[in-house]
């Protein structure tokens, strides 16, 4: 049977579709299904008498009866599927997992409510953030310097003339091009753009009109985010040549901010790994190394100075990870947080955006711009954010573990003055086991991918995708009910903390699924396995929502260790 795709998803009724949709409903072994998915596919329909030949592969007999219940059943079940396959859906389609009436997903409203909206509705956008009120610094003696200093810092010497906004772009632009032969962290330079955004927030500073701490500063954005007139490559060979004409929520925001985009940086192939088409993306620390991943190239590029700040996505890990690798300051906020419109859908129910910088502050500064609903992604949701924090540090609760007791991090937090709180994380869930939910939202992503046969520069998906194929619905369902229970604890665990600390990771798989908000800083440097000092890093994780405290407690964290302001040894 032949079909219109309607999507460009392929033809005809595959052997292998077949099989899964009647493994799905259970019927007969192994050889018994296989039987009929071969015969299925010649015919197009399930017959009695498909049922009747395959049964003697099978062991089993049925009367006719069961034969005509099978059969009615399973061929209503592949015309199912297939008139579901008939539906063109772009990977900016999600799931249903929210239900809105079509004024709560209209833009927001302009002004703030006072207190926060019930789980899912849009308040109005976040107020700017006010400016960093510490006195000007003078301009440094070199452009080295000068590509060094934080966001803050860069945004009083623009605020006071000592530095334009087109001679930053030009910086950047220059120590990418001398810096991406060694780091492959690039993907497209965005000169024009750069160069236009720039003279623009020259004339506005120059006229007074001044749009904020990230007004002239130079960005990076991850290259899973649409921007008109770029390439969106997402990092795999399949999509080296995609155009999305759409700018992403979160490139819109920064745009309205006056923040300065000079480069599309690299992603591991579908946001796994530091592997792209081009290669594999460096840690700027030690070369012969990768940076991690996903955000490969918004960590590299951030810790080699060559731009004020990046984007970056994180699903299981691809802010965390790279951040650590590369000894840079990154937050992935709560779920929901952030709009993920305009920017490759991996997993619905895990996909987050969020800033990787070269402190807190700047993180902050940065979370500012972007956070909050805007009526085009579904999960997106507003909450307040205060920046600068009012809440005093010797309020704050910060849980440890007990493996922590006598380390130098709590000596640390002992003197900024938190009150420190024994903390466990909650037990007895399958954590691991969730990641079936990952696996069956991304092989449902890219389901044109695996239909159609296409493996190349993909990293290890097509594997996961092939296999996710297999995971039922019920079981789908039942991951996600154990992940309601594994929330609903670590809600409970969070009661009695405003935040907790952590130097192991311990966390990372069950914080992605409880969405919880995470900022991960430089630690302190040690030996690789080839001798070259890397980095190491700590992370604070905060209650739902709770970025002002956490952001907090983690800037007092790094003022009193000052990890961060050591640099890689490039070149």
């Amino acid at each position: 049977m032949q079909r219109s795709s309607g999507g460009g998803e392929g033809s005809g009724l595959r052997r292998r579709e077949a099989l899964g949709v009647i493994a799905g409903l259970g019927i007969g072994t192994v050889a018994f299904r296989r039987a009929l998915a071969v015969s299925a596919v010649a015919a197009g329909q399930v017959t009695e008498e498909m049922i009747r030949d395959a049964e003697w592969i099978a062991g089993i007999e049925l009367d006719d009866e069961e034969r005509q219940g099978v059969a009615r059943g399973l061929s209503r079940a592949l015309r199912d599927v297939e008139a579901l396959r008939d539906v063109p859906l772009g990977n900016d389609v999600p799931p249903a997992l929210l239900f809105r009436t079509a004024e709560s997903n209209a833009p927001p409203p302009a002004t703030r409510r006072d207190t926060p909206a019930p789980p899912g509705e849009p308040e109005s956008p976040p107020p700017e953030s006010p400016p960093t009120d510490s006195p000007p610094p003078g301009r440094p003696a070199s452009d080295e310097d000068l590509a060094f200093l934080s966001v803050a810092e860069v945004s009083r010497l623009l605020r006071t003339r000592r530095v334009s906004a087109v001679e930053l772009a030009k910086l950047s632009l220059e120590r990418l091009r001398r810096h991406d032969p060694e780091l492959l962290c690039v993907v497209s330079y965005t000169e024009d753009i750069a160069l236009e955004q720039a003279e623009r927030a020259d004339r506005e500073l120059a006229a007074g009109k001044r749009r904020g701490p990230l007004h002239g500063v130079p960005w990076g954005a991850k290259d899973l985010m649409a921007y008109p007139g770029t390439r969106t490559t997402w990092g795999a060979t399949p999509y080296r040549d995609q155009v999305i004409d759409a700018t992403a929520t979160v490139a819109r925001r920064l745009d309205e901010a006056g923040a300065v985009m000079v480069a599309k940086l690299s992603l591991g192939a579908l946001a796994m790994g530091d592997r792209w088409f081009r290669g594999m993306t460096r840690n700027p620390w030690n070369t012969e190394q990768g940076s991690s991943g996903s955000s490969a190239g918004s960590a590299s590029a951030t810790a080699a100075g060559l731009v004020g700040f990046a984007i970056g996505t994180e699903t299981l890990g691809s802010i965390v990870s790279p951040c650590t690798r590369c000894g840079v300051t990154g937050l992935r906020p709560t779920f929901g947080r952030v709009s993920r419109h305009g920017c490759m859908a991996l997993a619905w129910s895990m996909d987050k955006v969020g800033p990787i910088a070269r402190t807190v502050e700047d993180c902050a500064l940065v979370f500012a711009a972007i956070h909050g609903a805007d009526g085009l992604d579904p999960a997106a949701v507003d909450r307040p954010f205060d920046w600068p924090p009012a809440r005093s540090l010797r309020d704050l609760r910060v849980g440890f573990f007990g493996d922590m007791e006598g380390s130098r991090e709590l000596a640390v937090l002992r003197e900024i003055g938190v009150q420190l709180v024994p903390f466990e994380l909650p037990d007895g869930h399958p954590v691991e086991a969730l990641r079936l939910i990952l696996d069956a939202e991304a092989a449902a992503s890219f389901d044109a991918l695996t239909r159609e046969g296409i493996t190349e520069g993909l990293n290890a998906w097509p594997g996961i995708f092939r296999r996710a194929r297999f995971t039922t619905a019920v079981d789908y369902i039942r991951a996600n009910r154990v992940r309601r229970r594994l929330m609903d604890a670590m809600e409970r665990a969070m009661e009695r903390v405003d935040a907790y600390v952590d130097v192991r990771r311990r966390d990372l798989t069950l914080t992605n699924f409880t969405g919880h908000p995470t900022v991960v800083l430089p630690n302190g440097f040690r030996n690789g396995r080839d001798g070259v000092e890397v980095p190491t890093s700590i992370t604070f994780t905060g209650r739902l929502f709770g970025e002002t405290d956490l952001l907090s407690v983690a800037r007092a964290y790094q003022k009193a260790t000052g990890f961060h302001r050591r640099r890689p040894p490039l070149g």
